[in-house]
């Protein structure tokens, strides 16, 4: 019984390694954080794009060290547009309620 073993040669210089070689980075939830934020600047009043843009930067920070300062800008643009669509809508039931005693006359 033989036993053969293979072995890669290293990538001699003006060689491109090969694709199994290469290990990728992803920065995928970073970029969707920070489009969303962008996003979220003309939507915020749906509370939901805010909302995911929001997760997705926080699993960035933790996923991708790589792309740090996408993922920072992204939570730092959802949760002021978040901050913003609540404070909005809090205001809004506040001055709907001031106003209901008038609603009836």
């Amino acid at each position: 019984m033989t036993t053969t073993a293979t072995t890669t040669a290293p990538a001699s210089y003006g060689q491109v390694p090969s694709a199994s070689a290469v290990a990728t980075e992803s920065n995928g939830f970073s970029i969707s954080s920070l489009v969303l934020g962008i996003v979220s600047i003309f939507a915020s009043f749906t509370f939901f794009v805010p909302a995911v843009g929001l997760v997705l930067g926080v699993m960035a920070l933790k996923r991708e060290p790589a792309s740090r300062t996408m993922a920072i800008w992204g939570i730092v643009l959802n949760a002021v547009m978040l901050a913003g669509t609540v404070l909005v809508t809090l205001g809004a039931l506040v001055f709907g309620l001031v106003m209901l005693p008038f609603a009836f006359i």
